[in-house]
């Protein structure tokens, strides 16, 4: 049921100082398996909510591209901090900002307020694709706007390199993706001589792979894993216990975690209202020793009822979940220790889970996006896709430049897959580069066999010729690092600057800028290209395409 409605004119005048004066709180750093305030040492524990509408968090997709960023939001933050602040919150959670917009006024007033940030790199139109999954410079160029955007305030807490990309068995091929995301944002954060801020990975809870994930994200190099590990946990539901509940068995897999763990969402709505009692078990000491506190999804009443509050214009209505959860909250004083006395007994990292029927997923990782790269190797080109193909046209035109019989591994150079832990070294690069990447590839083998196919740069007229520019001083560096022609190398340097193409032709601009495209290269395999459903939708087209 729903509790008194209070206008928010009253106290948003009493919030609106908050503005005005920026005061700077402690960062919190990691150490070993927890949280701290920077200054005083004092084990930080996340008293959060989930704070964004319509942007698809609980598990759920959202095509909601334009969404609104609540940091942005001043006269939002205005209202709804004093509501945040009587749930005792310390850490508000948004899954998708606009970094061509300001938040200095939002970030000022949490900051004022004592409230931490923690980000989702991510937006609903550009993000990791669990069914065709990529990292490439799209991707690259959104999550470290993101990082920009939000890492010269102290209060930002960490940033999610994904949110429940893997929920099953059958798409964990999209797990080293993420991973490769989160290994490039901690090289960019310490590139940028950022504060040190983590980067984390948000899980759901699918029993039939979440050990072996944990393992995954948490393997391996320290500089190529997550900084803290995020659980969408819902099974806490009505009337249970620490055992019914499965947060025994969890809080035990955790035990021995390397890094800090903490609930990203929790709070199931079935029945309703919700009664929050985990919120005790979350803070008491059977857990504060493991888990670093956790995320009451949501704030905002939805749909989907998981609402805290009902919020029309600037008016707050407190509902019953509000009321329960501010009651659970205030009886919960958890128990920490000092940074300086503690001393982390996991300090090991877990081994990564061995690949199999149950686990797809290869311990190597995509190769960091590098829009040079991208840009000189489409400027070397003989053949290019035209440019306003839409993104069912790109899909089917891989399938028919890649057709194994075209050539073995002659889209190798573009190889996406999770599985067998194969990229081709302009992987990276958006679709349509990667396509003209591949017609080229496609037209040079014409060539080199049947010089007097004057079709092989034509794809049903999505393809056309134009003067290849030989690439010099950093261009040539990279592209010889990728392999060349093949595109089967490892680019080791990094750019440092615009690279001179010389050449009579000019080179068509990459289109790597844009918002990430809806369509995605498919996951090559060498010797079987696992295509059947590109060729398929080819053989729809028709005379649209020429397959070849």
């Amino acid at each position: 049921m729903r509790g008194l409605s209070f206008s928010s004119t009253a106290i948003a005048a009493a919030s609106l100082f908050l503005s005005t004066v920026l005061a700077d709180v402690d960062p919190i750093v990691i150490k070993g398996s927890k949280f701290f305030y920077k200054t005083n040492g004092t084990e930080f524990f996340i008293k959060g909510v989930a704070y964004q509408q319509d942007v698809g968090g609980n598990g759920t997709s959202s095509a909601n591209v334009n969404f609104v960023d609540p940091l942005t939001d001043v006269a939002g933050c205005t209202r709804d901090i004093p509501y945040l602040q009587q749930l005792q919150t310390n850490t508000i959670r948004v899954y998708a900002i606009d970094p061509t917009k300001s938040h200095q006024e939002c970030m000022t007033m949490l900051q004022n307020a004592g409230i931490y940030v923690v980000a989702d790199l991510s937006a609903p139109n550009v993000s990791i694709n669990r069914d065709s999954p990529s990292w490439n410079v799209e991707l690259y160029d959104r999550y470290t706007s993101v990082v920009d955007t939000l890492a010269p305030y102290s209060n930002t807490l960490g940033f999610f390199a994904g949110n429940e990309v893997s929920n099953n068995v059958s798409n964990v091929n999209a797990i080293p993706f993420v991973k490769a995301a989160a290994r490039d944002m901690k090289a960019y954060i310490k590139s940028k001589n950022y504060r040190t801020i983590g980067v984390g990975y948000a899980s759901d809870d699918d029993a039939t792979i979440r050990v072996d994930l944990e393992d995954y994200l948490n393997c391996g190099l320290t500089e190529d894993s997550i900084d803290f590990f995020g659980y969408n946990i819902y099974s806490w539901c009505g009337k249970s216990s620490f055992q019914t509940s499965g947060y025994a068995a969890r809080t035990q897999e955790f035990s021995n975690y390397s890094i800090p763990a903490f609930f990203a969402e929790y709070g199931c709505n079935v029945p309703e209202p919700r009664l929050f009692d985990e919120t005790i078990a979350l803070y008491g000491s059977q857990m504060t020793p493991v888990w670093s506190g956790g995320i009451v999804y949501e704030y905002f009443q939805e749909a989907n009822n998981y609402g805290l509050v009902s919020v029309s214009g600037d008016t707050v209505s407190k509902l019953a979940d509000f009321t329960a959860l501010s009651t659970q909250i205030a009886k919960v004083t958890p128990s920490g220790v000092q940074m300086a006395s503690y001393t982390p007994t996991n300090t090991v990292a877990r081994d990564c889970p061995a690949t199999g029927t149950s686990w797809e997923a290869a311990t190597a990782l995509p190769p960091t996006p590098n829009e040079q790269l991208c840009s000189c190797m489409v400027a070397s080109l003989s053949c290019v896709a035209k440019p306003g193909l839409n993104d069912t046209a790109i899909s089917d035109l891989f399938g028919s430049a890649c057709d194994p019989k075209n050539g073995q591994n002659i889209c190798a150079g573009i190889a996406n897959n999770g599985t067998t832990g194969s990229y081709g070294a302009y992987s990276g690069c958006n679709a349509t580069d990667q396509l003209s990447w591949a017609f080229n590839a496609y037209y040079q083998e014409q060539k080199a066999s049947n010089s007097a196919n004057t079709d092989a740069c034509d794809f049903g007229k999505a393809a056309t010729t134009k003067s290849a520019a030989s690439p010099t001083g950093q261009c040539s560096a990279l592209v010889n690092q990728a392999g060349g022609a093949a595109g089967t190398g490892t680019v080791t340097s990094q750019p440092s600057g615009t690279g001179a193409i010389t050449g009579s032709g000019s080179a068509p601009a990459s289109t790597s800028k844009g918002a990430a495209s809806s369509v995605n290269v498919p996951s090559f395999i060498f010797g079987l290209l696992s295509l059947g459903a590109y060729m398929s939708a080819a053989a729809l087209v028709g005379a649209g395409i020429v397959l070849l």
